[in-house]
């Protein structure tokens, strides 16, 4: 079982796309794994300490052998392990999510005392899971250290914030990709992660992430921003998203969101608005179905379509586009105009920091494939070694001599200087090469930020620009029909939805999404395909 426990969370994985996961859909594996090995690990200690109490030899579970197990180690790992149990109980983890991220980090101390604990020769048996997710790990932690270029921000009057970070036009991504940021500004410690809401093939030079401030951290993003400063130094990890696309094999697409799970859609639509115009792509019928709390999170609905894009040549025009958006909370239309402009901060370029690139380049894969291999090689290299020329020659293949925990430190020690040392020059090198292209490249200052101009009065720097063109403006505007004081019957408008095979996508709370998924699989709706974008972190 624990064999297979670190392969969902590896989030750069080649196997994961073969099975058709992603690093998110993955999670819940994870979970499952995790509950079935803690039961079993349960069942193991406490079997030995009833063992030992039966035959009056209590004194074994202080033992650590030089020669054989020791079960010291294995209480350590057992007392981890309980700790991370209890933290990672969804009621925990969802109100304490702080607590139950910091206490998964003993996943480290668990590995270490695990191997020490039953010895290197069992531990080969899980290797390849923690081989794998070690260099994934390293390959991330490289990746967070890199400083990126924050660009602007958009300020929606909902309270909702856009931030646009500068990257490479080499950087490739699908619709529904993720990516983690930090801000040490706000906490050093804390990653948080978003759904990509720009598109790779309209927005070259930028990525875009859309932040509800609701929580502890986004709500401190909220007043840094409101605050007079030049710079926003944030990290990024990603992003990481899906291998195929399951919303281009239908007819036509249904879009049920909740709140801030519009923004899932966003690059969707993008996607569709570029490959109608690039691809001759056949236009798709798309309905929107959003609830909202309060008028002026209709806000979100002027995003779903591509602005400040690299292709001027973009129609959107022929996007087949109706919005049913409902607002629960209110019973009519305000009769105040409240400010629907959107504000923009622009933040001063910083010459020192580089656009956000893939961890190892254009030819990624080919990359990670050489870091496993030759890691592997080495560690397999200076294993031979250190057993022929040292162990050996004081062993003498007795075991008994040379101690047990011993060896496997120095087996830790090599796998971990291996994966290092072959890491660490792969992305040393494809960062090289990309720093050498982006001097290169003269295209890449489309989204060059306006230089920020001092504000008096108490203000912050910011400006303004419109959301959308007028045409834009016209479209959204036409395509959107208002309901006020109560939620969307889905089982009426899901069952009126023609076409041979409508995909329906959900991206919402936890209740939404399953009562979408009861309604698509009724059988008098044979037409409905059911997709749930959800995340659980």
């Amino acid at each position: 079982m624990l064999g297979v426990l670190f392969f969902p969370v590896t989030r750069g994985s080649s196997l994961l796309p073969l099975v058709g996961l992603t690093s998110e859909s993955s999670i819940k594996y994870h979970i499952w794994l995790g509950h079935i090995s803690m039961v079993f690990f349960t069942l193991h200690s406490v079997g030995f300490v009833i063992y030992y109490a039966l035959v009056h030899d209590m004194a074994k579970l202080l033992e650590w052998s030089k020669n054989s197990i020791s079960n010291v180690a294995g209480e350590i790992v057992f007392v981890f392990c309980l700790v991370m149990w209890a933290t990672s109980i969804a009621r925990v983890r969802i109100k304490m999510f702080e607590l139950f991220f910091y206490m998964h980090q003993l996943y480290a101390l668990y590995i270490l005392f695990f191997v020490l604990h039953v010895g290197i020769a069992y531990s080969c048996m899980i290797l390849p899971g923690i081989f794998l997710f070690l260099i994934d790990r390293y390959l991330r932690f490289l990746q967070s250290r890199h400083k990126a270029q924050l660009v602007s921000a958009h300020i929606l009057p909902c309270g909702v914030v856009e931030l646009h970070v500068s990257k490479s036009q080499g950087l490739r991504y699908a619709p529904m990709s993720i990516m983690f940021i930090n801000i040490p500004s706000i906490s050093k410690l804390q990653w948080h992660p978003f759904t990509v809401t720009s598109d790779c093939n309209l927005e070259m030079n930028k990525l875009s992430i859309l932040i509800k401030c609701e929580g502890n951290w986004s709500r401190a993003l909220y007043k840094r921003l409101h605050s007079p400063m030049e710079q926003l130094c944030v990290s990024i990890e990603g992003p990481y998203g899906p291998t195929s696309l399951p919303f281009l094999r239908y007819d036509s697409l249904v879009m049920v969101s909740g709140g801030s799970g519009i923004a899932a859609f966003i690059p969707i639509i993008k996607d569709i608005a570029y490959k109608s115009t690039t691809q001759n792509y056949p236009i798709q019928q798309i309905l929107i179905i959003c609830s909202f709390k309060r008028t002026s999170d209709l806000a979100m609905l002027d995003l779903l379509l591509p602005t400040d894009t690299n292709n001027t040549a973009l129609d959107i025009s022929n996007i087949k586009l109706k919005i049913q958006a409902y607002v629960t909370r209110e019973e009519q239309e305000l009769n105040v105009v409240t400010d629907k402009k959107l504000h923009t901060i622009w933040f001063k370029h910083d010459p020192t920091l580089a656009p956000v690139t893939t961890i190892l380049g254009r030819n990624s894969w080919l990359w990670l494939g050489a870091i496993i291999s030759s890691s592997f090689t080495i560690f397999l290299l200076f294993l031979a070694i250190l057993t022929r020329y040292y162990i050996y020659p004081m062993d003498q293949n007795t075991d008994k001599i040379y101690h047990f925990s011993g060896r496997a430190l120095w087996n830790m020690f090599f796998i971990c200087s291996c994966v290092v040392v072959t890491a660490s020059f792969a992305f040393m090198w494809n960062k090289k090469q990309a720093l050498e292209e982006l001097k290169q490249s003269k295209g890449m200052n489309n989204d060059t930020p306006k230089p920020i101009m001092s504000v008096s009065n108490n203000s912050f720097n910011k400006s303004e620009r419109d959301l959308e063109s007028l045409q834009h403006e016209q479209l959204i505007k036409k395509a959107t029909m208002m309901h006020f004081g109560g939620r969307p019957n889905l089982k009426k408008i899901l069952s009126n939805c023609e076409g041979s095979s409508v995909g329906v996508l959900v991206c919402g709370p936890r209740e939404m999404r399953h009562e979408v998924a009861k309604l698509c699989s009724n059988g008098s709706t044979n037409n409905l395909h059911f997709e749930a974008i959800s995340f659980n972190w």
